[in-house]
């Protein structure tokens, strides 16, 4: 019987580079530190990331948790060679979702999986990880970098993220106060955020546009279509938890609008024995989406459905701290309008323009 068992083989020759791995871990040490909060213990390399809870100042603290990824966005951080701000979209995913109940983030792991290890590549995604971090006040404590040749096809890589956020019993935001008469604030986004990118490239790959010139139809736009699409996700983190603060009893409940669009976030935290109604007139859409509508020929039924339009999030808030909220959001650079309001049609969903 004959074999061809090799000889001397290493695990760098079955496409996993140790080396590689550990000097990512070094390039990325000064951005993870650069996320240390009150409660972080130790530091990256551990088996597993410390957080003393005791050094949160929270009577009644209940964990809050989420875990998010970017999607086929990072196809697009691929096409336009930037790497540098796919790591922001992925903390935003994560930190916007656990905002809703009220909670502050305190700390969060990312999951980074890729065929062969580009350190270069991978440190740029931390980098925006961390600026991410720093974004939303939480900590970046840990993570994993997973090589795994044969699954992933040439310089391809994914994302997933993992936060943890604390927010005190009596003060968790879930929906129970809103009632209809309640108005809908909504809030700008810088633009797709992280959601719909497979109809995104869809629409590219059906018009060839060009990502490195002008949003067409649309040149007076001082970004490119590729820089408008690859726009960071908007962390609405730090805002939101002062207008908390400041004005306790003003909001009744929070919708972060990602997949399924304004027409199904809104509604996951009214109770279902309410509806919504939306003024799509009451906010400017971005030229970036025109472009996606008009360039697809997608419906104003699916467009609604699949992206945020211009609405990154959206407050319920009682009709007399209206005014209140909307000072304060501005008074923190936050562009806002006042989109629409809780009806008392059980489950309807119901957009108008005037």
């Amino acid at each position: 019987m004959s074999t061809n068992t090799p000889s001397g083989l290493s695990y760098k020759d079955a496409g996993v580079d140790i080396d590689a791995g550990n000097e990512l871990v070094k390039r990325i040490k000064p951005a993870v530190h650069s996320t240390v909060r009150p409660g972080v213990m130790g530091s990256i390399g551990g088996f597993g990331g410390l957080f003393d809870l005791s050094a949160i100042a929270c009577a009644n603290p209940v964990l809050v948790s989420g875990t998010d990824g970017v999607g086929t966005k990072l196809k697009l951080a691929h096409a336009m060679n930037n790497h540098s701000t796919i790591g922001i979209d992925l903390v935003a995913m994560c930190v916007n979702d656990i905002l809703v109940l009220g909670a502050e983030p305190l700390f969060f792991l990312d999951y980074y999986a890729c065929g062969q290890l580009d350190v270069d590549q991978a440190a740029a995604v931390v980098a925006g990880i961390a600026e991410g971090c720093r974004q939303s006040g939480c900590a970046l404590i840990g993570g994993e970098t997973a090589e795994m040749p044969g699954m992933y096809a040439g310089d391809d890589y994914d994302l997933a993220g993992f936060v943890v956020g604390v927010v005190d019993k009596t003060r968790i935001i879930d929906g129970a106060a809103i009632r209809p008469g309640d108005v809908l604030i909504g809030l700008a986004s810088s633009g797709p955020h992280s959601n719909g990118y497979s109809l995104i490239r869809k629409v590219l790959d059906h018009t060839a546009a060009d990502l490195d010139g002008p949003i067409p139809g649309h040149e007076e736009e001082q970004l490119t279509l590729g820089q408008a699409l690859l726009a960071p996700t908007r962390i609405y983190v730090k805002p939101l938890l002062a207008l908390i603060q400041a004005l306790p009893q003003s909001v009744h409940g929070m919708a972060h609008i990602t997949g399924g669009g304004l027409t199904e976030n809104i509604t996951r935290v009214v109770p279902e024995r309410y509806g919504i109604r939306i003024n799509t007139r009451r906010w400017p859409r971005p030229a970036v989406f025109d472009w996606l509508q008009q360039a697809g020929g997608i419906s104003d039924e699916e467009i609604l459905r699949t992206f945020n339009n211009g609405i990154g999030m959206v407050l319920v808030v009682p009709t007399d701290q209206a005014q209140a909220v909307q000072a304060h959001l501005r008074n923190a650079q936050q562009e806002n309008w006042l989109i629409g309001e809780v009806t008392n049609k059980a489950g309807q969903v119901e957009f108008i323009r005037e």
